[in-house]
């Protein structure tokens, strides 16, 4: 959507519904789709994982056919995400359910919902699973999510060869897999869980497309050979994913021209079968297909000078955009640049909540601003409301309306009070 067309939208949804305000587009939802599928191997699944944005109408969008892609599965991690796929329209059984901490109560849900198809990261995680699937009398499948021993990428966020809570040492996998099969092999021990494949999660957010390339073929290798040695039966095979937006700044997707040759020359070695559905190759991404399409906007309310230091303040703060930067993944944002010839200086950008730790971005350039001006922070599709500090001082949540083609879809606010007794 052209920048002037933009900010004409923004004016007008920030007058009707207020903010903090995040805008989704929906359009540029479904081109990141299809932007994704033709960088990858034609006839591979894709997961969109929903820890980047549940909102149904973005999950929606995702998981419906369209013109040059294919619907994606969902990749849940919690009962409350598996409630934003049903409320979406779509089905419990297109589901990967995945995380280290599942609790018997929160499968039982899952299961009697109608998810069949889980990833574990214990022993424990696959008999608990056993034990509530055969309570149920239905079979489920699980996917072992491996640790592996090693990394070819050198930048991103890693998320492999070191200790992790999440998936089994690939060192640790004979001694893993030999008591699961005796688990299977005893009357009283696995009943209804199949063992249908792995499931890799190596790294995140790479711009680096050599590294990214680097990492999967690392990860190939390393499936083909535990799958051989081991004798692991590979149905499904599920390598993760790494691509990258632009997080909270100016910019648009990381661009993969080599990925899909590479990828699929890399499966062609390792795997001969693979274009039959043997192994059924998947990849999974939240970021990249949700990120680019939100923008949050937000006023400033005050402007004000401390020993020499400018402070814009703004009616979002982390409570609103910034539940990651704990994590050192937020800082600094960027709000949209000044036009052409306009003034800009340095000022830090900070919220209106009662702590020092408030703060969107320190000593940034923004354009000239006073209260009452409308900001607007772009790529905050992703990880914004539900990665954010939404209880902290009981400030209302942000609104969130989704658009198509400038056209409101729908308006809707998370709420977060308690009743007085």
């Amino acid at each position: 959507m052209p920048r002037a067309r933009d900010e004409v939208l923004h004016a007008r949804l920030a007058a009707e519904y207020g903010t903090p305000l995040y805008v989704y587009d929906l359009d540029d939802v479904a081109e990141a789709k299809a932007d994704l599928f033709s960088s990858l191997p034609e006839g591979v699944d894709l997961y969109y994982a929903l820890k980047a944005n549940p909102h149904p109408d973005i999950v929606r969008i995702l998981g419906e056919d369209g013109p040059g892609a294919p619907g994606c599965g969902t990749e849940i991690s919690s009962t409350g995400e598996l409630a934003a796929v049903l409320a979406a329209g779509l089905s419990a059984a297109g589901c990967l359910y995945t995380g280290p901490g599942k609790t018997a109560r929160e499968l039982d849900e899952a299961i009697r919902l109608g998810v069949r198809l889980f990833s574990t990261d214990s022993v424990t995680d696959v008999r608990r699973l056993d034990s509530v699937a055969a309570r149920r009398g239905v079979r489920v499948e699980t996917l072992l999510r491996v640790n592996a021993a090693s990394a070819s990428a050198t930048t991103s966020i890693r998320m492999t060869g070191t200790p992790s809570q999440f998936g089994f040492d690939s060192e640790d996998l004979p001694g893993t897999l030999a008591e699961l099969r005796a688990d299977a092999a005893d009357s009283g021990g696995l009943r209804a869980v199949d063992i249908t494949g792995m499931h890799f999660f190596p790294l995140s957010n790479t711009t680096d497309e050599d590294n990214l390339v680097g990492e999967f073929r690392n990860t190939l290798a390393e499936a083909a050979e535990l799958s051989r040695v081991h004798e692991l039966p590979l149905r499904y095979l599920d390598i993760g994913g790494g691509f990258s937006v632009p997080y909270g700044v100016p910019g648009g997707r990381t661009r993969y021209p080599k990925l899909r040759t590479e990828l699929e020359a890399a499966l062609d070695v390792e795997f001969p079968h693979w274009r039959d559905g043997s192994p059924r190759i998947a990849f999974e991404s939240g970021r990249y297909l949700a990120g680019g399409s939100g923008t949050l906007l937000a006023t400033v309310t005050n402007v004000k000078v401390s020993r020499g230091r400018k402070f814009v303040i703004t009616d979002a703060g982390i409570n609103t955009f910034g539940g990651m930067s704990g994590l050192g993944r937020l800082l600094p944002v960027a709000v949209e640049p000044a036009g052409p010839g306009e003034p800009v200086e340095r000022a830090s950008l900070v919220g209106p909540l009662c702590t020092p730790g408030d703060v969107l971005g320190r000593e940034i350039e923004l354009p000239e601003l006073a209260p009452g001006d409308l900001l607007a922070i772009p790529n905050a599709g992703a990880y914004g409301p539900t990665a954010s500090l939404l209880m902290f001082l009981g400030r209302p949540a942000p609104t969130e309306v989704t658009v198509r083609d400038g056209a409101v879809v729908s308006a809707s606010r998370l709420v977060h009070s308690r009743s007085p007794r």
